[in-house]
C-alpha cells in the first residue's frame, strides 16, 4: 500500500511540475495571426482572389488588389483543455488562369516556426511563388504556383 501511495505522490508531482513548467497561454491554447498579402507588380486590373477555410470555420472569399492582404487569427489545439477552433487553414488562390490550393496554416508544420515573439504567419503571393515570413521581414519561397 505505501509502495502504490508512494507511486501516486510522484505522478501527481510530476503532473503538475510539467503544468507548472508550461507557459500560462500553452494550457489554453496559442494564438496566431496569419496573413496573406497580394506581392504581385503591375497587376492593378487583375485582382488575386484568395478564399479560406478550415474544418469549422470558413474566412469567405476575397479579391486583393496589389498590395492588399488577408488576415486572420486563431488558436491552436493545446495538450490539456483543448479548443474547438481548427489549427489547419487552407486556402484557394486564384489569379488569371493560376490556381493554387495551399495550407496558409498547419498546426503541425507552423506552429513551431510561426512562435517566435510575434506568432505571425505571413505569406506573399507573387508572379513565381509563394514566400513565407515570420517576421514580414525575412521571405523564403516556400513553393511556387506549379
Amino acid at each position: 500500500m505505501k509502495h502504490l501511495t508512494t507511486t501516486i505522490f510522484l505522478i501527481l508531482c510530476l503532473s503538475l511540475g510539467i503544468l507548472v513548467l508550461q507557459p500560462v497561454e500553452d494550457l489554453y491554447g496559442i494564438e496566431y495571426d496569419v496573413r496573406v498579402i497580394n506581392g504581385f507588380t503591375n497587376n492593378s486590373s487583375l485582382p488575386l482572389v484568395i478564399w479560406c477555410s478550415s474544418g469549422d470555420n470558413d474566412l469567405g472569399g476575397r479579391a486583393l488588389q496589389e498590395g492588399d492582404d488577408f488576415s486572420w487569427s486563431l488558436t491552436t489545439t493545446n495538450f490539456f483543455w483543448g479548443s474547438s477552433t481548427s489549427s489547419n487553414f487552407l486556402c484557394t488562390m486564384k489569379w488569371d488562369a493560376k490556381r493554387k490550393r495551399f495550407d496558409a496554416f498547419n498546426g503541425p508544420r507552423d506552429s513551431r516556426r510561426c512562435y517566435n515573439p510575434f506568432r505571425k504567419c505571413s505569406w506573399l503571393v507573387k508572379e513565381d511563388g509563394f514566400y513565407f515570413s515570420n517576421d514580414e521581414v525575412n521571405w523564403k519561397k516556400d513553393f511556387s504556383w506549379f
